[in-house]
């Protein structure tokens, strides 16, 4: 269905066939060239500026200067059932009886932009070109039609002077003109973020939702792992969003804040299938070097840390600011097919009302700024810093999600020291004796996605739960593991299956958060979810 014709006025070398492809490429218009239209009606005039106007002036008085309308008639008819929505560009018109043409046939959907410069400084641009056909602009200007073509700027709706701004400032204010940006406005963005020390099941939450979202979008860097239930084996995702297999169609990003291995990423994107056209990488991630792994052997010894070279790198980036060998993606050549300035895949998300899942990794409690330091891992993992880091401006969000399992966990501490503290610790043998569940098979599952080591679990930490809905704000709660609270909670299909302890568990944290529980995870399993979402 058409949406919006643009159509383009100015003298010879403004910019009005420049700025028309930059719509093309950034914001999917179709372009209709008015000399390639000539030609059609044409067919024996030389392709030469010169021929071209005498042309046009001969067809304006052909059709009272209708000729460009009734193309543009026939080219909206071929594309409205193949464009939804449709946008053309008409580069470009030369004469008021042009304009007023378009607007009789299309109203409203019309917007006029009037593109000029001083003739010294187009003078210069028709020289530099030096395109085969072309002529001065001394030239050009002898053609009545050409000399007086500034006077459009009186009927246009928006009038940008191209020597006061560059290419992609002309774009912005085309753009913002039609109010291209505006569209995406709504609230369109859905955080996902883990409330407690990470292993949250935040992955397979997210793999969970991923179906109902058109961009996918991970931060953070691979010293996180989100495993997702899959058959025949479950697959962990340290880069990659967790969506990525479950919804084929979604478009991925990488923000400019995630952290990168390569080797890491490559692979998971070889194991996914997953083409440049659909994975969108922003120049200004930072890349981990072998150097920064080993660096972190300490903090590994120290904390517990899986020494993946994440802060090393973080840090890296920080202090050797202007130093040569600071890398980020726009500088490995096996990244090149998949960079994108995340901003401009964002803006064309929200400018399509497209549905956006931003994907956290570890948990708040381990949040630079808002865990228990030093005991916490190398970037805020609240769903402010996750927004910071994707690029998102807070008044975009929808929801945000804070997912909590009902026995918090951390990695085994290292010997002789600690992974950090954590209230009223308790044991795997414990909880598989109250739920009723095998304990191999706990002690089995639960270790670390990253580096399969054993875990430290202890009660739900109620005070912590708090700490993390001040922090985070959220709208909803995915409580997950409470196949620990009662065994028998693994057949739950509906709420009022689960146990009555698991229950007023739920009703409790409900009053704590301020927030429901919409979604209930009561095993690892692809029928794993309640959903009693809302929305």
């Amino acid at each position: 269905m058409l949406d919006r014709i643009l159509i383009l006025s100015g003298p010879i070398a403004s910019g009005k066939s420049t700025l028309a492809n930059r719509l093309v490429e950034r914001f999917g218009f179709v372009r209709l060239s008015s000399s390639n239209l000539i030609l059609v009606l044409k067919p024996d005039v030389p392709q030469e500026r010169l021929a071209l106007q005498e042309a046009g002036d001969q067809l304006d008085r052909e059709t009272q200067g209708q000729w460009v309308r009734d193309a543009l008639v026939r080219r909206v008819g071929q594309l409205e059932q193949q464009h939804d929505p449709l946008f053309i560009v008409v580069d470009s018109i030369r004469t008021k009886e042009q304009a007023e043409g378009i607007r009789q046939a299309y109203g409203p959907q019309v917007f006029h932009i009037h593109l000029m410069a001083p003739d010294t400084v187009l003078a210069d641009r028709v020289s530099d070109r030096a395109r085969d056909g072309d002529v001065s602009l001394e030239e050009a200007k002898k053609n009545q039609t050409e000399s007086s073509v500034n006077e459009l700027a009186d009927i246009a709706d928006a009038v940008i002077e191209t020597n006061r701004c560059v290419e992609e400032d002309v774009l912005v204010r085309a753009a913002g003109h039609m109010g291209l940006y505006g569209r995406g406005l709504t609230q369109l963005v859905d955080v996902l973020v883990g409330g407690q020390y990470g292993s949250e099941g935040k992955g397979n939450v997210a793999s969970y939702l991923a179906r109902e979202y058109d961009l996918l979008i991970r931060v953070g860097g691979p010293n996180a792992g989100h495993k997702v239930y899959e058959e025949p084996e479950p697959y962990t995702f340290h880069l990659l969003p967790s969506g990525t297999r479950h919804n084929s169609e979604a478009k991925l990003l990488l923000a400019p804040g995630a952290v990168l291995n390569v080797e890491i990423l490559l692979k998971e994107i070889a194991e996914c299938g997953v083409g440049a056209d659909r994975l969108s990488i922003d120049p200004r991630c930072m890349l981990i070097e072998p150097a920064d792994r080993e660096s972190e052997e300490r903090v590994k010894n120290d904390i517990g840390s899986t020494a993946q070279g994440v802060g090393a790198a973080t840090a890296r980036r920080i202090l050797d600011r202007g130093k040569p060998g600071v890398r980020l993606a726009a500088d490995e050549p096996l990244l090149k097919p998949f960079i994108r300035d995340a901003s401009e895949v964002l803006d064309d998300a929200f400018s399509n009302s497209e549905r956006v899942l931003l994907e956290g990794t570890q948990g708040s409690g381990l949040s630079l700024y808002h865990g228990f330091y030093p005991h916490v891992t190398s970037r805020d993992t609240t769903v402010s810093g996750c927004l910071a880091e994707a690029g998102i401006a807070p008044s975009r969000v929808r929801r945000t999600i804070l997912v909590c399992r009902t026995f918090p966990i951390r990695v085994e501490s290292p010997a002789g020291r600690t992974s950090g503290p954590m209230s009223l610790e308790t044991s795997w043998d414990e909880v598989a004796r109250r739920a009723g569940i095998d304990e191999a098979h706990l002690r089995r599952v639960e270790r670390t996605s990253t580096t399969n080591r054993d875990r430290r679990v202890s009660e739900f930490d109620w005070a912590l739960f708090r700490r993390a809905v001040t922090l985070n704000g959220p709208t909803d709660i995915a409580l997950t593991f409470v196949d620990y609270i009662a065994g028998q909670n693994q057949d739950a299909r509906r709420f009022d299956q689960l146990t009555p302890e698991t229950i007023r568990f739920i009703e409790e944290v409900e009053k704590i958060a301020a927030a429901p529980v919409s979604l209930i995870s009561t095993r690892f399993h692809n029928r794993c979810i309640i959903d009693r979402r809302a929305w």
